[in-house]
Formats: C-alpha cells, sequence, structure tokens
C-alpha cells in the first residue's frame, strides 16, 4: 500500500517521527480486527468466552477473526451489528452524558452503527432520528433500523441545512461527518487511492457548512457529538475550534481510562480524543464533545398534531403490537405506522420539514381489503409475542428464507407466519395449501448462491 508522501509527512508534523511511524506501520503492515456489537434488548446470546470485550462499550466483542456474516441469519435478524470497535465509543458516550429521555439526532448516520450504539445506551423514552442524504445509502441505514428493532426511532434522508429549520429541537446532535477517510486505509484502498491535499480541505469546508447548518437545531445547552474517520488536524481540532470561536460552544470532557489506550487532541486538547491503529484495536476515529450555550430562550415548538383518518386504520393490525393504546397509527398511502403517542407530535414536525423513511414502526401493508404485515413488525421488540403462528426453521431453510426462495413449512396453518431461527424472527410467509409464499423484502435478500454447511458462529454462549 503506497501513502500519499504528503500524508506520510502530516503525520510526522502532527505526531512526531516516532508515533508516526508507528501508526503508518499499523497501517500498511497489520491487519483490521474484527469486531461486533451485540443487541441486549433482543438476546442474551454472547459470543464464546474466549472473544475478549471492547473496552469502551459492554456489549462489543473481539471476534478473533472474519466470519462470513452473510450467511449467518442471527445478523440478519438483529441479534448483532459488525462494527469497528473504535466507533463503539459513542455507547461510552452517550452513557456518560445522557441521563434523561432526549431528542437525538444522528445526523450523516449511514449505514448505522453509531445509530444503534446510540439507540441502545440512550434512556427510555428517547426519540432517536437517523438520518443520511444519499438516498441510496439511507435505504441500507433504514435496513439496520429495522433489523435493530428499537420501535422509538425515525429515518430520515434530508440536507443538513433543512434539519436546522427545526429551532432548538434536538437535545443532542450527532455528526459523524464525511471526511477524507484517513482513518480506514487500513481496510479501503479506495480511500488511499483518492487521498490528497485538496480532499483534506475540501472535507474541512464541507464540515464547518454542515455544522453551521445543523446549529440552529441544537437545543440551549445541548450536546454536539463531532467525529470523524481521519487523523489531520484540519477536519479535526480545527473545525472544533471553529465551532467554539464561532457559537461559544463549551467543550465537554469525558472519562477515558488511560488503559483504554486513547490519546488526547494533538496540541493537547484533553477533550478531543483520538483513536490510533497502534495504540487502540480500531480503526481511526476523532471524536469530541461540545456544549452549546444554554443563554438563548428555547423555541417554543407546536404541539397541535394534524387530524389522522383513523376510519382507514384497520383496527385488527393495532393488536399486532404491544401496548397499543399508547401508540398512534399513522395510514400514509398503502402504509401503516406507529409511533409511541408522546412522540407522534414531534414526528409530524420532523415530517414537514424533510423526507422520513421511517416513522417508529411498518406495521403493514395494504393490499386491497387485507393488510400484510411489514417486516418491521417481525423485527422490533415492540410487536406482540402471539400475534402470529411461527414456523422454526433449521439453517438450510433459514438461508433459502433469506434468498427470497421458497420454503416448505410442514403443518403450519394457512395465512400469515413468522419464520424463526434459533427462536429469533426473520421475516414472514403467507401459508398456501402446501406451499408458502416468501415475503422477505426483495431488497434485503442475500444474493450469493454460496453458503456453507454450518452457520457462522458468532453468538452461543450466555
Amino acid at each position: 500500500m503506497a501513502l500519499h508522501p504528503q500524508f506520510i509527512g502530516e503525520m510526522e508534523r502532527l505526531l512526531g517521527d516516532d508515533e508516526a511511524r508507528q501508526l503508518l506501520q499499523a497501517i500498511t503492515g497489520t491487519d483490521a480486527v474484527t469486531s461486533i456489537r451485540v443487541n441486549a434488548a433482543k438476546t442474551a446470546l454472547r459470543p464464546a468466552p474466549s472473544c475478549t470485550r471492547v473496552p469502551w462499550c459492554g456489549t462489543g466483542y473481539y471476534l478473533p477473526g472474519h466470519e462470513q456474516f452473510t450467511f449467518d441469519p442471527l445478523l440478519h435478524s438483529g441479534l448483532y451489528y459488525v462494527q469497528d470497535a473504535s466507533s463503539m465509543v459513542i455507547d461510552h458516550i452517550v452513557r456518560t452524558l445522557v441521563k434523561q429521555p432526549v431528542r437525538y439526532l444522528d445526523l450523516c448516520a449511514a449505514p448505522g452503527g453509531k445509530s444503534t450504539a446510540a439507540r441502545a445506551a440512550l434512556p427510555t423514552r428517547s426519540l432517536m432520528v437517523c438520518n443520511e442524504v444519499v438516498p441510496q445509502r439511507a435505504n441500507i441505514l433504514k435496513e439496520n433500523i429495522i433489523k435493530w428493532g428499537n420501535p422509538d426511532c425515525i429515518v430520515a434522508s434530508s440536507d443538513s441545512s433543512r434539519w436546522g429549520r427545526l429551532t432548538h429541537f434536538f437535545d443532542v446532535v450527532a455528526a459523524d461527518v464525511p471526511c477524507s477517510g484517513e482513518g480506514m486505509f487500513r481496510k479501503d484502498c479506495a480511500a488511499v487511492e483518492q487521498w490528497n491535499p485538496a480532499l483534506v480541505e475540501q472535507c474541512a469546508q464541507r464540515q464547518r457548512l454542515i455544522i453551521d447548518n445543523v446549529w440552529n437545531a441544537i437545543a440551549p445547552g445541548g450536546l454536539l457529538i463531532y467525529s470523524t474517520c481521519t487523523f489531520n488536524r484540519a477536519e479535526n481540532e480545527a473545525v472544533a475550534e471553529y465551532i467554539i470561536d464561532r457559537y461559544g460552544a463549551t467543550p465537554v470532557c469525558i472519562e477515558m481510562p488511560s488503559d483504554w489506550g486513547i490519546a488526547n487532541g494533538v496540541d493537547g486538547q484533553k477533550w478531543c480524543y483520538r483513536f490510533l491503529p497502534h495504540h487502540v484495536r480500531g480503526e481511526g476515529l476523532f471524536v469530541c464533545v461540545l456544549q452549546k450555550p444554554d443563554d438563548e430562550t428555547r423555541a417554543t415548538l407546536p404541539t397541535k398534531r394534524r387530524r389522522q383518518n383513523t376510519e382507514k386504520i384497520p383496527q385488527s393490525a393495532k393488536q399486532w403490537l404491544a401496548d397499543s393504546d399508547k401508540l398512534t397509527f399513522t395510514m400514509a398511502g398503502d402504509t401503516l405506522t406507529a409511533i409511541s403517542a408522546d412522540m407522534a407530535d414531534a414526528a409530524d414536525l420532523i415530517a414537514r420539514e424533510t423526507d422520513v423513511l421511517l416513522r417508529g414502526v411498518e406495521v403493514g401493508i395494504a393490499k386491497g381489503r387485507d393488510i400484510l404485515p411489514a417486516q418491521s413488525l417481525a423485527l422490533t421488540t415492540a410487536a406482540r409475542n402471539d400475534a402470529f403462528a411461527t414456523a422454526e426453521v433449521d439453517y438450510a431453510s433459514a438461508i433459502t428464507y433469506l434468498r427470497g426462495d421458497a420454503i416448505t413449512l410442514g403443518d403450519a396453518p394457512r395465512g400469515i407466519v413468522l419464520i424463526k431461527y434459533h427462536g429469533a424472527p426473520l421475516g414472514f410467509a403467507k401459508q398456501v395449501g402446501n406451499r408458502a409464499n416468501n415475503l422477505y423484502p426483495r431488497e434485503w435478500r442475500i444474493r450469493s448462491t454460496y453458503a456453507p454447511s454450518q452457520p457462522p458462529c458468532v453468538l452461543g454462549s450466555v
């Protein structure tokens, strides 16, 4: 791997010759580690005892090697998420700083790793809003949020300038901004090839613009969690200092035990945190937390909700969710969605200002006079356990189902059946006579024709 000479020179200037040499050796001469984060809301399973924990995330684990995750039904069921260990620090940050329910915006959220980590760490009754401006990436984000299964989430796809219209709306905004990707060099050859000094400056300008666009949406006294996956100062400490100088933000220090190996800012800033691959088992990451001054009058948010046409909402479908009396149901086109009633006003306002792709739980899709359960319903933790007949399938059948092919369910009753693998829901099928129509989403299907004879052994111990 040939690194750009100016990148090498910049690392030597920032870190000193010895530290830069160790960093460059880690990037070019060592392999990336594999790590996962377990969804504790869905399972008590954990990796084998030989797998070590990620120090800054209680549900994060290092694996001894890279598994064929695509062929693990438990991944598709949302029981765990494959994520770089450095990025899991959002769990520690959120648990340290957020003690009461909040409105949380993950502004640049795809593919969803930091969103699902933050969602797991947030207090109950918090509203998580995940945004990705690029449509294709936004669809991947939506898929991963649905698989994670928390019902109190909204997914949107809008430019940062539109979020700024929501004055003082969010208590916490996380901005893992697009960057030059130096921290991903070990894993991404394309990032190495496209790097140049002009890209760094272009990214730094865009990062400042994104913060300018969204700053108005942060409530007085609220928090901005700023992060990148790059090493240079221009996109990291310099942008943080820009926010402090322009908006009067206050840096927030977070306890990071010294044995974690996390470095401070290149100029000694104890409120900046750098993950360097020669010191931590993870990829490159920069993160800091800045608090907005609490010297503004909080905006009064509208609370009057739009009238819903309840006549079009199938009453039977409401019974598919637990605590349905505490939910607000909305029929948008042919899709029935549900969200906690105390979050419905916020959801309405977000939908008026941005392009919402997911509003809580997608409950069902209208088909003529019938309504078919949506994939989101199969994977949400808010579903009733007894809402549908279930069919437990073996590994081969699970892979066949996840490919979108027909499967045989034996003596399953006619009608909608929830497919499970090792007790974990995968999705729905419709039993018709001796065959079952596969209802797994076409865009989610496994496209590879290969599959191992045995499932990857990722989770298995309690």
